[in-house]
C-alpha cells in the first residue's frame, strides 16, 4: 500500500537553501495584447468577476490566501506553483497549531483550503484537492479534531423585548437599532441580508429590497442559492411590531431611496450603507445590557450571541408548520431549520412506542 502521508524528504531543514525548489521564472503570456477598443470591456468584466463573490468572502479568501503565503515563506517552501506535500504540510500545522497562536478548527481548515483553491485558479494553477497528499491528512484532521459545530444562542421573545427596552428609542440610532433586531427576528435574516437591504429594487447593485402592504411587508432577498422572498406580517402592537419599527426609522431618518439602514453619526444619517458587523455587536451589547443569560459570566455571554441569535430565535419560537419556518429561513433541507430549534420537542414522535415498544 503506498504510503499516504505527505512526503517531506525534499523539504528537510538540513537540505542546503541553494538546493532547494526555487519559483519558475515567470511565463510569456502567448496571446497578443487586447485591442484598445476593448480595455472598457475587458475593466467591466473584472467589475463583474469581483461581484462572483460576496464582499465578505472576498475578504476572506484574501485574508487565508496572505496566511498562507506567509507561512510558506516561513518554512522557506514555494506558494507557487501550488505543490500536494506543501499543502499536506500546511493542513497539519493549522490543526495542530503550528501556523498560528492557537490550533484551528476543522471548519477553519476547509474555508481555507477553498480559499486557496479560489486563488490558485485566479492564478491560472490548477489543482486537486483530491490529491492523496491533502485529501488523506484533512480525512486525519476530521477523523481527530472534528466536532458538532458550536450553537449561538437563541434569542427569545421575551430577550428581544428586554433588548429594545435598552435602546434610546427617543434618538435615530435607536429607532434604527430597534428596526434592525425586530426584521432580523421576525425575517429569521442573516446580518448580511439586514445591511444589504434596499429602498427600490433599482437602488444599486442591491442585496434585497422593500415592500410595504398593508398586512405587512415583503423582502425580495439574493441569497446564496438564488432569490427569494420573506414575508413579515405585522405585530398585535405597535411597540414590538418590526413593521412599525421600519417605518419609524425610515420617516425620522428621511430614508426613501438606497440603503435602508445606515450609519447615524453625531445625530445625523449618513449616506453610506452599514456593515454586518455592526449587527453582531448590536446584539451582543443589546443581551448583555438586557441581562440576557445572566448566570453565565460577562465574557461566556459575549461568546454566546451573535447575529445568528436572531434567526435561531425565530426557528426557536415560531410554533408553526416546520416547512413555513424552513421556508422563511430560506433553508434548503428541513434538518438544518432544525439545526436552529433550541427549544423544539425531539421526542414528539415517539418511534419507540409507534414501533410497539
Amino acid at each position: 500500500m503506498p504510503d499516504s502521508s505527505p512526503q517531506t524528504d525534499r523539504l528537510e531543514p538540513s537540505e542546503p537553501p541553494e538546493s532547494r525548489p526555487r519559483a519558475p521564472p515567470p511565463a510569456v503570456d502567448p496571446r497578443p495584447p487586447l485591442p484598445a477598443r476593448l480595455a472598457p470591456l475587458a475593466d467591466t468584466a473584472r467589475d463583474y468577476a469581483r461581484a462572483a463573490a460576496s464582499p465578505n468572502t472576498n475578504r476572506a479568501y484574501a485574508a487565508d490566501w496572505r496566511h498562507y503565503c506567509a507561512w510558506a515563506r516561513r518554512q522557506n517552501l514555494l506558494a507557487l506553483p501550488p505543490d500536494p506535500q506543501v499543502l499536506g504540510l500546511y493542513i497539519a500545522a493549522c490543526a495542530s497549531g503550528a501556523a498560528g497562536p492557537k490550533p484551528c478548527s476543522v471548519g477553519t481548515i476547509e474555508r481555507r483550503l477553498s480559499a486557496l483553491m479560489w486563488n490558485f485558479a485566479q492564478r491560472g494553477e490548477t489543482f486537486d484537492r483530491k490529491d492523496r497528499h491533502v485529501a488523506i491528512v484533512l480525512a486525519g484532521v476530521r477523523r481527530t479534531h472534528g466536532r458538532p459545530p458550536a450553537q449561538k444562542e437563541a434569542i427569545l421573545p421575551e430577550h428581544l423585548l428586554a433588548m429594545i427596552a435598552t435602546l434610546a428609542l427617543e434618538d435615530l440610532r435607536g429607532l434604527r437599532d430597534r428596526a434592525i433586531l425586530l426584521i432580523g427576528f421576525a425575517g429569521g435574516l442573516r446580518r448580511s441580508e439586514i445591511v444589504g437591504l434596499d429602498c427600490r429594487p433599482q437602488d444599486g447593485l442591491s442585496g434585497g429590497w422593500l415592500e410595504f402592504f398593508d398586512d405587512g411587508l415583503l423582502l425580495t432577498l439574493r441569497g446564496k442559492t438564488g432569490w427569494r422572498e420573506v414575508e413579515i406580517g405585522r405585530g398585535s402592537s405597535d411597540a414590538t411590531c418590526p413593521v412599525v419599527a421600519l417605518e419609524t426609522w425610515l420617516k425620522f431618518a428621511r430614508i426613501s431611496i438606497g440603503p435602508v439602514f445606515r450609519r447615524v453619526v453625531g445625530g445625523k444619517v449618513g449616506a453610506e450603507r452599514m456593515t454586518d458587523r455592526h449587527v453582531a455587536r448590536l446584539v451582543k451589547r443589546a443581551a448583555l445590557a438586557a441581562g440576557v443569560r445572566g448566570d453565565l459570566t460577562e465574557g461566556e455571554r459575549e461568546k454566546k450571541f451573535s447575529g445568528h441569535s436572531l434567526r435561531a430565535g425565530l426557528a426557536s419560537s415560531a410554533e408553526v408548520d416546520e416547512r413555513y419556518v424552513q421556508m422563511q429561513l430560506g433553508h434548503a433541507s428541513a434538518e438544518m431549520t432544525r439545526r436552529y430549534q433550541r427549544r423544539r420537542d425531539r421526542f414528539r414522535v415517539n418511534l419507540t412506542k409507534a414501533a410497539g415498544l
